[in-house]
């Protein structure tokens, strides 16, 4: 179990981890069973170093075995893959007419027709059911086929060799982020610190924080966690945490307003949203042991902060702690010999005895005292950095600028280089941006107001100033590290990878990772996309929608159950209930020359819950590209083929009703990875604009290729065009994020 679990971390980063303990000889000639191993792998679309075929070659039978079985779990090859048509291709030609003529019989039991498994009679001369694996009625199917057509795939990914050192490089990396870590990350940081040993490292990140918290408070080390919170904030994102799983303190508003958003239905009889709401606002109620209690009052009593300062840092989330103090018998405690101090705190945050320091800001900008509140946000530099924009608009930029140049290098340097990232759109009077809530999904805001103030030129050189400052600050954290090295490598690929700052993805990547905004480029004629879901779940009625939006210059389009065939798209149909642990799965292909010859401009990739609730847990989406046709099984359907896999993800703890999972850009041939959550039961419920913003603030994004360039250019480092040189920089290594965030310098 240990070494499959970390066979899945690496895999992650596009290599396998063998143990030195399983290396059991030296022997140079291939093996048999290396040699059938690797003809299986590549059969899956992987292929492997020179390196790491040595050391398979050495291993035990047995961990081969388990590498090959990790490979098929996560490319789901055990799943059922069969859609709802056979030769789904060729559209079936049912219609409307079908679905009334077909429910009219079911109605009033009409003689004559078709009984199917599900009950439903299908009147003769509608739907042609030798077309179908289920109920064309109902989308339940019967029939269940097996992968026939693989090893399509037109590339092979090569995985590398992981040994102790790398694994352990890469848990250190996690720990060490410098931006909040994804589900991806998250996930395999819980996996390292099950199996390994914790470090003794510096952790950046407040979130990466909790679950080093969490691991320390299971293992009976209450006394070593409590050195790591150093403010109320820290302890209510811990406690949070735990009750919730998730590392952002989202009100417990938020979460309920999505609850019930989520059950709500296109037909009233169906809607549940107001049980969903007594149920999540159950799930939220706070219940704690006295030992429990005992350990946060003395987190808070010990607290190395005085009192009033505590309760400025408490006062955002007023209400929660309400609730929280009232949970953990705080009030009680306080009353105890030599908790003074929490006595102390209880008086003055109830008695509401202290300055907020968020409140003199507000006060003094409205008053239009710049002095003042520029003396305050130099107290907070990266509160000044948040609001840094905007206060340009409001004060006028040389003098915002003048004093921020006094305290920027105090910024965290993501902030410097979230600030050199968005100017771009920001001062765009036109520019609409995408936010995403805490607890909610991404939405379009439209640009500040105060920009109609300002002309073009003005607008112009509030950008240029912002770009200067930021780099030269970036290029002077640069030149602050001595650097012995004289040449440096930057991979071309580089140059289309975004640097991932304030990308919280909520996926998980199984495969080789991506970085969200990465372009793949599509080989062929022909994407298919698909979507997987109910492994592991009993049957039951569970719709899951696979869709795509087609964007033209003057109009737009879909492809869904409730459009199969449409110009340069063709579903599967639409599947409702699901089999007994196996799963199922719907499809679509896209036709590229079709859309080109169209005038398409974008198709995005969506999935949606239509059932009560968010998307399932475990729902697997992605597409699939190879330069070779495709084939579909003639008779079954089956259409996945796992090496022609570009790329996918796992839905694991999502709140969303909608998602987008990738962009098509038609006229350049390539697919941007992208992550967005929505609402709506249907594709119907996207809001293009709102991807056409989210893209628009990825392609504002540094790339990775140019934040190595400006590291060059600080340390004096020579640019060369092969890997012979002192510092390295390849795709691989960029795999993992958490490793690129180091070259930010704070």
């Amino acid at each position: 179990m240990k070494t499959q679990e970390l066979l899945k971390i690496s895999l992650r980063q596009n290599a396998i981890f063998i143990p030195s303990e399983m290396i059991v000889n030296d022997s140079k000639n291939l093996s048999g069973t290396t040699s059938v191993l690797a003809a299986n792998v590549a059969k899956l679309g992987f292929t492997f170093s020179e390196s790491l075929l040595q050391a398979l070659n050495n291993v035990n039978p047995k961990y081969k075995i388990e590498v090959l079985e990790v490979l098929r779990e996560v490319l789901g090859t055990d799943k059922n893959w069969t859609p709802l048509v056979k030769e789904w291709n060729v559209p079936t030609g049912e219609s409307i007419l079908d679905h009334i003529l077909t429910f009219f019989g079911n109605t009033f039991r009409m003689t004559g027709g078709t009984v199917l498994q599900c009950g439903h009679i299908i009147p003769d001369n509608t739907f042609p059911l030798e077309r179908y694996n289920g109920c064309p009625f109902c989308g339940t199917p019967f029939e269940f086929g097996k992968l026939e057509n693989i090893g399509q795939g037109s590339k092979l990914k090569v995985l590398e060799l992981w040994k102790e050192k790398d694994l352990n490089d890469f848990y250190i990396s996690l720990l060490q982020s410098k931006t909040a870590l994804d589900a991806t990350q998250v996930d395999s940081l819980k996996i390292t610190m099950k199996y390994l040993a914790l470090p003794k490292t510096e952790i950046a990140m407040k979130e990466t924080l909790m679950l080093v918290i969490d691991l320390l408070i299971e293992n009976g080390n209450e006394d070593l966690a409590s050195q790591f919170l150093k403010t109320p904030t820290d302890i209510l994102r811990y406690l949070w945490y735990k009750n919730t799983g998730l590392l952002q303190i989202i009100e417990p508003k938020t979460i309920i307003k999505r609850a019930s958003k989520n059950n709500q239905h296109f037909y009233n009889v169906l809607d549940t949203s107001a049980q969903a709401k007594i149920a999540s606002q159950k799930d939220l109620k706070l219940k704690y042991s006295r030992k429990e209690c005992l350990m946060v009052a003395n987190w808070l009593n010990n607290m190395q902060m005085d009192v009033e300062t505590m309760c400025e840092i408490m006062h955002p989330k007023r209400g929660m702690w309400v609730r929280f103090i009232r949970a953990l018998r705080l009030a009680e405690y306080s009353k105890r010999k030599g908790f003074e101090k929490l006595n102390f705190l209880m008086d003055v945050f109830y008695n509401q005895v202290y300055d907020v320091w968020q409140s003199k800001v507000n006060s003094s900008r409205l008053k239009f005292d710049a002095d003042k509140t520029f003396a305050l946000l130099k107290q907070r530099p990266g509160l000044f950095a948040r609001s840094l924009f905007s206060n340009m608009l409001w004060f006028g930029a040389d003098e915002t600028i003048k004093h921020f140049e006094e305290v920027i290098d105090k910024v965290p340097a993501r902030l410097v280089f979230t600030l050199n990232m968005y100017a771009q759109n920001y001062f765009d009077v036109n520019m609409q941006r995408s936010v995403k809530p805490l607890g909610g999904t991404n939405k379009r805001i439209a640009s500040n107001q105060l920009l109609k103030l300002y002309d073009d030129a003005q607008l112009a050189t509030m950008k240029n100033q912002i770009e200067e400052l930021t780099i030269l600050a970036m290029k002077k954290r640069f030149a602050s590290v001595s650097n012995p090295n004289k040449t440096i490598y930057i991979d071309p690929q580089l140059y289309n990878m975004p640097v991932s700052i304030g990308d919280r993805s909520e996926t998980v990547q199984d495969l080789p990772v991506a970085l969200m905004g990465t372009r793949f480029p599509v080989e062929g004629n022909e994407v298919r996309l698909f979507m997987q879901w109910g492994a592991a779940l009993s049957a039951q009625h569970l719709d899951m929608d696979l869709s795509c939006h087609i964007a033209y210059e003057d109009r737009s389009d879909i492809c869904s159950f409730s459009r199969l065939t449409t110009t340069g798209c063709q579903h599967s149909g639409d599947i409702r209930s699901i089999p007994n642990k196996i799963g199922t799965a719907e499809y679509i292909n896209i036709n590229i020359d079709e859309l080109t010859k169209a005038k398409a401009k974008f198709v995005t990739f969506t999935c949606n819950a239509y059932s009560n609730g968010s998307i399932t847990p475990n729902l697997v989406v992605g597409w699939m590209n190879s330069k070779y046709p495709m084939k579909i099984s003639e008779r079954t359907g089956v259409a996945y083929d796992p090496s022609c896999v570009d790329h996918q993800v796992r839905v694991t703890q999502n709140v969303a009703k909608g998602l987008v999972f990738g962009v098509l850009d038609v006229a350049k041939r390539e697919i941007v990875w992208l992550e967005m959550t929505f609402g709506g039961q249907v594709v119907g419920g996207l809001d293009f604009k709102g991807v056409q913003a989210l893209l628009a603030k990825l392609n504002s994004k540094l790339n990775i290729g140019n934040l190595l360039e400006l590291k060059a250019e600080a340390q004096g480092l020579t640019i060369i065009d092969t890997e012979n040189a002192d510092e390295v920089y390849n795709a691989q290594w960029a795999m993992n994020d958490a490793l690129v965030t180091q070259l930010l310098i704070d």
